[in-house]
């Protein structure tokens, strides 16, 4: 089983040494990313997407670190979006779209293979493009070539995980001028504020009783995890999370969303990693946590154990019952965590703060960010160096 090491997290510059690409450092600028986008934005000419005429429909492009952005604006825009939205990782582009509508192609390093050839492939048909990446890449030469807007990533984060805010909100900007989601600049603005607050409240000098990011670092490291939300909302933000402990911090998980993952979430704990489904045979207690009198030597090295993270939206308040979780969407999320509690599994929950949709999913994406950099570091791994991920690319390059 895998070992964190909680002096090595409370030591700044343990942590800054092992992190060769500051990727602490690069989180910690998200809320800086909405305000430098807005720059860029206006200076790209945002406006002469958002300005204009309303598309027949739009398609958002991106994939692997960036594909989060696709998964953001289909969850924000799916209540009341006036023109169907459409997202897509790879070409063929679709065969409906054209001169009436829009591709959205986002990429950091603008060579991305898969936006890069449906953007190609919009603008020779026609489609309004606007993209999003690196100044003076090939994404940038086809949005010029196709007379799109292309908005310029001002960002030296290591990788685009650590880059998100600064591809997102271009998109935002545009979805919202368009009247696809509901996001103007006063919103993004509280954003970029939530996540300055995040930043200073899991900065590395925190130690890891009270820093938030630590303490789930810490509970899931010796887990096999399953993040879960409890709606659509927080579905993507259990994604996000997914996908960060998987590639920033090595370790495999799985994710799903309420009420749909239910069922098969619920399904694990009589598996082998709970005590209920006869897991505790090697260096657990009968309740899921560790037998203190287990002898490693004779009882073998402790079976991992199987963990929850909780990704939860704020209840809905009285007076807007679109504004977080509903009443039938907590009982159930209760009703989930309780019987894991039960069976041994062990349990983490996170609550989204803020009152604009885009705020509470900034809230928990940021939580969840930092705490898979930290395990990441805690496990004695480089967040955004993977020798096999290297490897492959040298294979198919």
């Amino acid at each position: 089983m895998p070992q964190l090491d909680e002096s090595f997290l409370d030591s700044v510059d343990a942590l800054e040494s092992l992190d060769s690409r500051g990727s602490l450092r690069a989180l910690a600028t998200a809320g800086a990313q909405v305000r430098r986008a807005f720059v860029a934005a206006r200076e790209a000419g945002i406006d002469r997407v958002a300005g204009g005429d309303r598309p027949r429909s739009v398609l958002v492009a991106s994939l692997g670190g960036s594909a989060v952005v696709c998964d953001v604006l289909d969850v924000l825009a799916e209540p009341g979006s006036p023109v169907p939205l459409t997202t897509r990782r790879e070409a063929p582009l679709p065969g409906w779209i054209g001169p009436l509508d829009l591709v959205i192609a986002v990429s950091q390093s603008g060579r991305a293979a898969g936006p890069l050839a449906l953007a190609a492939e919009a603008a020779r048909r026609g489609a309004a493009l606007l993209t999003v990446g690196a100044p003076d890449s090939p994404l940038a030469d086809v949005a010029a070539r196709g007379r799109g807007v292309h908005v310029d990533i001002a960002s030296d984060a290591p990788s685009s995980r650590a880059a998100l805010w600064s591809m997102l909100t271009p998109v935002l900007l545009a979805a919202d001028g368009l009247g696809l989601v509901d996001c103007p600049e006063p919103v993004l603005e509280r954003v970029a504020d939530l996540l300055d607050e995040r930043a200073e409240e899991c900065r590395p000098s925190s130690e890891s009783f009270v820093n938030p990011a630590k303490v789930i670092a810490v509970g899931l490291a010796e887990t096999v995890p399953v993040v879960l939300g409890d709606g659509a909302l927080t579905g993507v933000a259990a994604g996000r999370a997914a996908a960060m402990l998987a590639r920033t911090a090595r370790m495999p998980a799985t994710h799903g969303a309420l009420p749909d993952a239910a069922s098969q979430v619920v399904a694990t704990f009589d598996g082998p990693f709970t005590s209920s489904g006869g897991g505790n045979a090697a260096g657990r207690a009968p309740d899921g946590g560790r037998d203190i009198f287990a002898d490693p030597y004779l009882d073998g090295p402790p079976a991992p154990q199987l963990g929850l993270l909780m990704v939860r939206d704020r209840p809905a308040p009285p007076d807007d019952p679109a504004g977080g979780a509903s009443l039938e969407a907590v009982r159930l999320a209760d009703a989930v965590t309780e019987s894991a509690r039960e069976a041994g599994v062990s349990v983490l929950e996170v609550e989204a703060t803020g009152a604009h949709p885009i705020e509470r999913l900034a809230s928990l994406i940021a939580l969840t960010d930092f705490a898979a950099t930290y395990l990441a570091l805690g496990l004695g791994l480089d967040p955004a160096v993977s020798r096999h991920v290297t490897e492959l690319r040298d294979r198919t390059s």
